[in-house]
């Protein structure tokens, strides 16, 4: 049995490299005390070592901390001086060079100082668990364990936990129970196999991709055109993600593949191209080094030509039709179109497709449970959108299987070895489907096997699906074109958008209103929350108004990329993305601003009743929360916010301010937290935070920024997101909720606050920092967020306020150079600074 009380208050990394130092960092990020070790220096400082790991984890992009000062709490440690610091540690890590001998001689030294109940875990990403196991007392080993995070650790869902022979089931309970929640990871079960199961499979993929793109004389480029987003998987595809990998590790993966995999039939091409070797031998690793496969040269993406063996401008592209049938056709379609196909990037994507099938279906007994493991593990570990045999499920299964047996016969397939035979038992009368509404194929036991049924899973209302799971959210108690309200049949109602990327426009401002005088009338509280992220994108003013007859064609609208990849882009990036989403190309066409004025009032309404209604309302954010959608989660009684949160006032971005409620907020804040009577301090930071649409790249960091308060919580995994806020909003009712009262006396920073703020963007324009415009923009922001031209320190409400943001919004939206931004941005995709 599992210990549901079973705690890590401390924990120690041992390896201050990459993903050591990184490690300790996402522990520090989960609050918890991290000792990082290393070995000596040879200096004044012994753990100078460690302090200089620790100091690049506060530069490195994407950052490895929820923001910058969680460092202080990593403390410095080596191997000569603090090994006693060991028995106080709940769980020690070992995260040193992938050799056996070294990590060997290392569990001697460390062994006898760890305490009593301490787990001691592996990071490997392939050596065999039962070999390092031997290295370890043996009276120890049932606390011993593989545990393999994925780069970088902060981002990447998957955890890979593999027992050794004598390692104690309680033990390896509770720490799947640490690591999902604690740390917030999707935890797989992996058998003792070289390279486990993600690895295994992903570097399979890598090298079928390697060498297909070879037989049809596709170019680099050309193949991660082919390979990223088309197909399901990361923007980055492969070599882009060799590159960002390392192309040493990448190296290292694939020699432990054919090292240890002498058996499998696939072993002739487990081996590390010459090409690849040659970008190795001369310290061109990838991204670490700033050049491998690719490389920038001042604003030009180059790749390397493998004809001229020099660089290239990158220039990928792939076949038009093709590109469409990937795009829109179901996915029985699109493989009987590259099945038929005689074009080269259609043979390649069968070709790839075909044999990693081939190899999972072989694969699997030996290396996981069951197929849901193997599939998750990709999901999680690689970023596809769907996993291999979730692929192979919704393509047709018996039709491809055929087609595989056919190309293995013809002698087209990567290896000759025969598809087992429980694959072509599935699609029929013996077994339905690989993936089913009970659970998974497994097939040592030819048997479904459902999920986990540890405790901790319970948390999880709603975990991450797979193909032939139902996707069944509660009982709904209304529903509209652009919302939903329902309930799991307990007495807190749910609230969750239908528009895309979740953006608010009337009809959501309407059924959000709705749903809380539902609430009111009842149910104990309300929860926001989406049953995927973004939680929203923002305002969506496009359907305020209808574009003249004679007007022009629509802009296209872009979407937010939602893998971890997108997560990581700038600020600015972002912003430039939700001014898209805002489409205020169709209101400024329709020259209706009487009726977006009209939508602003209702937004600040709406706002408004979410912090004033009778029951606690509880925002459960995840991913994006931009503009109204912050404005929103501003106005809450409480947030709940999953660690990689990305919240933000970013209308700035675009020419204009936060109308919804957000300056507003900002201003009561600085107001109740003034010193000596004086917001100005607390609203100047408020300011620039607006004004520069700072975007908070955690929740952490959304904290120190202002869009959260100290009070609301973070959780680590998103799939406990709902379980949590629900909990909060409970307690909340549970405690005899009331609404805050109204603010009636809001002290302002008034003119002297403007004239401070303005002296300051006075300096800018003339330094060349801003423009003209930005000026224009940051004075309207300054102005309603100091409450307008009063003496400071007279008092006024809320409504005030509101009025100041109306009007601020409304003439920022009606000058030319606003427009032009909006324009430029929708129609380039880059701001405009005029």
């Amino acid at each position: 049995m599992s210990n549901n009380n079973f705690m890590v208050r401390k924990a120690a990394v041992l390896g201050a490299g990459v993903m050591g130092a990184q490690i300790a960092a996402h522990l520090v990020n989960a609050n918890i005390e991290t000792l990082l070790f290393e070995l000596p220096a040879q200096q004044d400082n012994p753990n100078a070592n460690v302090i200089k790991a620790v100091g690049k984890l506060k530069k490195q992009e994407p950052a490895p901390l929820s923001i910058p000062s969680k460092a202080v709490y990593i403390q410095p440690a080596n191997y000569d001086q603090h090994l006693e610091l060991l028995k106080d540690c709940d769980v020690v890590i070992e995260a040193i060079a992938e050799r056996m001998d070294w990590k060997k001689e290392l569990y001697t030294k460390v062994a006898p100082h760890l305490g009593e109940n301490t787990i001691f875990a592996s990071n490997t990403s392939g050596l065999s668990i039962n070999q390092l196991a031997q290295a370890f007392p043996e009276e120890n080993r049932h606390r011993f364990c593989g545990i393999h995070f994925f780069n970088p650790p902060r981002y990447m869902h998957l955890v890979e936990l593999i027992a050794c022979e004598g390692s104690d089931a309680s033990m390896l309970d509770n720490l799947e129970a640490f690591l999902v929640t604690g740390l917030g990871k999707g935890v797989i079960r992996a058998k003792d196999t070289p390279n486990f199961i993600a690895n295994r499979i992903g570097v399979f993929s890598l090298l079928a991709t390697m060498h297909h793109g070879k037989l049809c004389n596709l170019g680099f480029d050309e193949v991660d055109a082919l390979t990223g987003a088309l197909i399901g998987r990361p923007k980055s595809a492969t070599f882009r993600t060799a590159d960002v990998v390392g192309l040493d590790t990448l190296a290292h993966v694939v020699n432990t593949m054919r090292d240890t995999l002498q058996d499998d039939a696939w072993h002739t091409y487990f081996a590390v191209p010459d090409w690849l070797q040659s970008l190795i031998d001369n310290g061109a690793l990838g991204q670490k080094v700033k050049r491998g496969v690719y490389q920038k040269v001042g604003k030009e993406i180059q790749v390397l030509d493998l004809v001229s063996n020099t660089y290239r401008v990158a220039a990928g592209e792939v076949d038009e039709d093709l590109k469409q049938q990937l795009k829109y056709a179901s996915p029985a379609d699109m493989f009987a179109a590259l099945h038929a196909s005689e074009h080269p990037h259609a043979q390649f994507l069968w070709a790839i497709h075909r044999d990693l099938f081939h190899y999972c279906a072989v694969q699997l007994e030996s290396i996981a449970d069951n197929a849901r493991d193997l599939d998750l593990a990709i999901r999680w570990g690689f970023g596809w959108n769907k996993g291999p045999f979730e692929i192979w499920q919704a393509a047709g299964w018996q039709q491809i299987a055929s087609w595989i047996n056919a190309d293995i016969a013809a002698g087209k397939s990567m290896c000759s070895q025969p598809l087992p035979a429980w694959v072509m038992e599935i699609g029929t009368d013996k077994q339905a489907a690989i993936h089913t509404k009970t659970g998974s194929f497994a097939p040592a036991s030819k048997t479904i096997h459902a999920r986990s049924t540890l405790p901790v899973y319970q948390r999880q209302l709603f975990p991450d699906r797979l193909i032939g799971e139902e996707a069944s959210y509660g009982e709904t108690i209304f529903e509209t074109d652009a919302v939903r309200m329902w309930h799991t049949g307990d007495q807190i109602a749910i609230l969750s958008f239908k528009t895309k990327m979740h953006t608010i426009g009337i009809e959501v401002l309407d059924g959000a209103q709705q749903a809380i005088e539902e609430a009111e009338r009842n149910w104990r509280a309300l929860v926001i929350w989406q049953t995927e992220p973004p939680f929203s994108a923002g305002a969506n003013l496009k359907k305020a108004t209808e574009r003249p007859k004679d007007g022009p064609p629509p802009q296209p609208l872009s979407t937010f990329e939602q893998s971890i990849k997108s997560l990581k882009k700038t600020a600015q990036a972002t912003i430039l993305k939700a001014a898209r989403e805002l489409d205020l190309a169709d209101v400024l066409m329709a020259s209706k601003l009487k009726e977006v004025e009209g939508m602003v009032e209702k937004f600040q309404q709406t706002s408004q009743s979410l912090r004033y209604s009778m029951i606690p309302t509880v925002a459960a954010v995840d991913g994006l929360a931009l503009g109204g959608g912050c404005e929103f989660v501003m106005h809450c009684d409480r947030t709940v916010a999953t660690l990689e949160s990305y919240i933000g006032l970013v209308e700035v971005g675009v020419g204009l301010l936060p109308a919804g409620g957000g300056c507003k907020e900002f201003a009561l804040r600085a107001a109740q937290n003034a010193q000596d009577g004086d917001p100005f301090p607390q609203l100047k930071n408020y300011f620039q935070t607006v004004a520069t649409a700072q975007l908070a790249k955690s929740a952490e960091q959304a904290k120190q920024l202002g869009y959260l308060r100290l009070a609301d919580s973070v959780v680590m995994n998103r799939f406990e997101l709902l379980h949590v806020a629900k909990a909060q909003a409970l307690a909340l009712a549970e405690a005899a909720y009331r609404p805050p009262l109204r603010s009636r006396e809001i002290m302002v920073a008034g003119n002297t606050g403007i004239a401070t703020i303005q002296s300051l963007l006075v300096n800018m324009l003339e330094g060349g920092f801003i423009s003209e415009h930005d000026n224009l923009v940051g004075s309207k922001v300054a102005h309603v967020m100091c409450g307008g031209d009063l003496t400071p320190g007279s008092l006024v409400d809320e409504d005030w306020f509101l009025e100041l943001e109306r009007a601020a919004f409304m003439e920022l939206l009606a000058t030319e150079k606003t427009q032009l931004r909006i324009e430029h941005t929708l129609k380039t995709g880059k701001p405009l600074r005029n």
